[in-house]
């Protein structure tokens, strides 16, 4: 919306009013509304180039607009439960979802991968060797895209980024010993799930996939440790 157009629209809108009052023709109008349309055209032409030129250094603007245009909303329908009734609350598709996702994951490890498991965490424990370097953890904070979620930990990844010489040490010492321990804070193993339809019927809680948006923190770890 650049200052010449804001400018067109203005004096579209007072020569609609002087047309009302008798005070133009019918035509003068139409000319004005048609010049106003072609420039409203030819902005959102040359807007549309600039998010696409631009799309590699900001992909939020232009995921943004895309959205912007978009004529449905993403949320989940009706879902059929075990017994085949539709659910319409929100609450209850959300209960429905959560029950089919858990179900199609297993947890459960043989007694040979819990005895393995436990004899690798005996060995990190006695090794001095340091497994998490304050420098790694630095170089994950620092290239931090800033344009991403903040997560369930409430923590905008700009702060994260800008507080890197502050966070960088204690981060380290947080992810050394959950990596010799074998143990996660629990803020970290939390994550909110968004269904996402990929196929099938949309009344099918099957037709949906999981995305989580999990802590930061815990996404680094993840890369440390992968």
């Amino acid at each position: 919306m650049s200052k010449e157009l804001l400018v067109a629209l203005r004096w579209k809108s007072k020569v609609y009013g002087m047309w009302k009052e008798g005070q133009t023709t019918w035509e003068e109008y139409r000319n004005v509304v048609r010049a106003c349309r072609d420039a409203t055209r030819k902005a959102e032409v040359h807007l549309e180039l600039n998010l696409a030129k631009d799309v590699k250094d900001s992909k939020k603007g232009f995921f943004k607009y895309i959205s912007s245009k978009k004529k449905t909303r993403d949320n989940v329908g009706p879902l059929l439960n075990e017994a085949g009734a539709l659910v319409t609350e929100d609450a209850e598709k959300a209960e429905l979802l959560n029950a089919f996702f858990a179900s199609v994951f297993s947890a459960k490890a043989d007694p040979q991968e819990s005895q393995a498991l436990e004899v690798r965490e005996e060995a990190c424990r006695k090794d001095d060797l340091r497994l998490v370097e304050e420098d790694c953890v630095r170089d994950h904070l620092s290239n931090l895209d800033a344009d991403k979620s903040m997560g369930l930990h409430g923590i905008h990844p700009r702060v994260l980024r800008e507080l890197v010489d502050v966070i960088a040490e204690l981060l380290s010492i947080i992810f050394e010993r959950s990596w010799r321990t074998g143990e996660v804070p629990e803020d970290w193993r939390r994550a909110n799930i968004t269904p996402f339809f990929k196929k099938g019927k949309k009344e099918d809680p099957g037709s949906y996939r999981p995305v989580s948006l999990t802590s930061i923190p815990g996404k680094i770890m993840e890369q440390l440790i992968l």
